[in-house]
Order: structure tokens, then sequence, then C-alpha cells
């Protein structure tokens, strides 16, 4: 990685974050159309970032193939794992055999797979065979739990238990139902607060398996939360791909829905005096987040 811009300046404010390739602290983003030129731009910019790259619901249906293999093979120059969304697949297997829909994505460059049952009623034991299907293919399966229709919404319990049959049969990841809204499904209500209480039965239930979710989680609010309920390294998903380098800011504590709250207790413990004038003009050894000094 080359050096940043403000290496040895600022530092993250956090504990610190796993470096790619990642298994915890994953952000997948959404991608609903971005062309050639703007997807070189974005990785130009992100790329040490993003660790899962989803073609959202059934958009790459609709690209060029030589344009959508081009992409994926930029996307995996980056180490950046690449999936359609879940609908697709759910479509696919209204008129397909998974074997199908596997081998074609594996063609054309894809690495990944979400295996969802978002609309459709898709039986555990076909389930199963979905994920053993991906893995066959030679593509790594990322499963979601939950239901994109908000009347339609699994218990947490139902969502913790189907967490842990995936990551039994070989999901390698498991995402929360949020969709790229944030209102209405999963662990969000009308408003796209996260009901607390869910989200403690869920990880209550999967324990040491947390570090295999990836919580859908579009609108700053909700990545906030994850960030200070799970730590740095949460898994996120549905990230706006313009906004990559603003939540990884939130990560680390650069900005002040997650910094806040790193001050107050810099400043309860008394490891950061905002009286105290830094001797020759700058202090080469500032309190940690945890009040010690470097």
């Amino acid at each position: 990685m080359a050096e940043l811009a403000w290496e040895n300046i600022i530092k993250g404010q956090r504990d610190p974050r796993e470096q790619k390739p990642r298994k915890s602290g994953c952000t997948m983003v959404m991608d609903v159309g971005k062309g050639l030129h703007e997807t070189q731009s974005i990785l130009q910019a992100c790329a040490n970032y993003i660790d899962h790259w989803k073609f959202g619901f059934g958009t790459s249906a609709f690209m060029d193939k030589s344009l959508l293999q081009e992409k994926l093979q930029l996307l995996a120059e980056q180490n950046i794992l690449t999936f359609p969304g879940g609908t697709l697949l759910e479509v696919a297997l209204l008129t397909q055999h998974c074997r199908v829909y596997m081998t074609h994505a594996k063609a054309l460059g894809f690495t990944a797979v979400e295996i969802s049952d978002g609309t459709l009623p898709i039986p555990r034991f076909r389930r199963k065979r979905i994920i053993e299907c991906a893995l066959n293919a030679g593509l790594t399966p990322i499963t979601e739990v939950g239901k994109k229709d908000p009347k339609r919404q699994p218990t947490p319990e139902q969502m913790a238990e189907e967490v842990l049959e995936d990551l039994e049969w070989g999901a390698a990841w498991v995402i929360i139902e949020g969709r790229e809204s944030g209102h209405s499904v999963g662990v969000f209500d009308d408003s796209g607060n996260v009901d607390e209480f869910e989200v403690d039965v869920i990880v209550g239930m999967i324990g040491d398996k947390a570090d295999s979710l990836i919580w859908e989680a579009p609108l700053k609010s909700q990545q906030a939360f994850f960030i200070e309920k799970f730590g740095a390294n949460a898994g996120l998903g549905n990230i706006p791909l313009d906004q990559v380098l603003a939540v990884e800011a939130l990560r680390n504590g650069l900005r002040f829905d997650t910094l806040n709250r790193v001050t107050s207790k810099l400043l309860r413990e008394g490891s950061w005096d905002p009286n105290k004038v830094e001797s020759n003009g700058a202090n080469s050894n500032p309190p940690t987040p945890n009040g010690t000094v470097t």
C-alpha cells in the first residue's frame, strides 16, 4: 500500500483495522450501474477499503458481456470479491438449475455468489444444495437472511438459526438483510432506527461466529451504531460507492459520530487536557484512545 497523505500525522482513534484480505470488518459496496471508467476511478481512491463488490439485484443482466468481464477482472486484481445480487439467483431458479447459474457466473469472472430467499420461498434443504452448488463451481458462497417484504419479516431467533446453518453448510459470510433503503426490514424499524434488542438476540445466539456477519447498513446512523457496538471491524454492507472513504473514517473515529465517545473518554479520564499547550509547538507522543501515551 502506498504512503498515505497523512502518514504518521493522523492515526485512527479506535481499535486497529484488520488489513486485506479481511475475514472481519469487511465493507461490501452496492453497485447499481457504474461504468468502467467510474469503476477505475473508485478503485484508484478506495480499493484498499473495499472487500466485497455486489452488483445490486438484477443490474448485471443488462451489462454488455465484455464490459462486465473487464470490470470483474479489474476488481479481482484488487483482491475484491465480486458477486451478483441474490435476487438474480432467485430469478434464475424459476427457470434454471442452480448449476447453470453458478457455472455461468464463474465463466463471466465473478468470484462469489449471493444466495438469498428474500423474495422466493426456498426450503432450507434446497438452500443447502445451492450453497454446495456454489462451492462445486469454485465460487465463494455468501448467504443472506431476512425478507425484503416488510410484512414477512422473520424473528431474530429465526435469522440467527439460519445464520448458524448457513455457516455450517459452507457459507463464508452471512448478510443480514437491510435492503438499499435501510427501512422496515431486518433489524431496522420504519424510520431506519436499529432495534438493538434484535441485534443482541442474533449475536447472542451465534456467539463467536459474529465475525462472519455483514450488516446491510446503507445509512450513516446505522453504520455508526454497528461500529460503536462491535468496533471498527464490524462487517458493513450496501455501502454506496461514493461513501467508502466516509465509512472508513467512521470506522477509525475520524468523524463526529464515532470520535465523540473517544474524546469524551479521554476528557473524563484526564488523558487529554484541552488547556495544555504542546511543547515546541507539537506533541510527538499524544495519548491513544485507551489513555496510554505512545
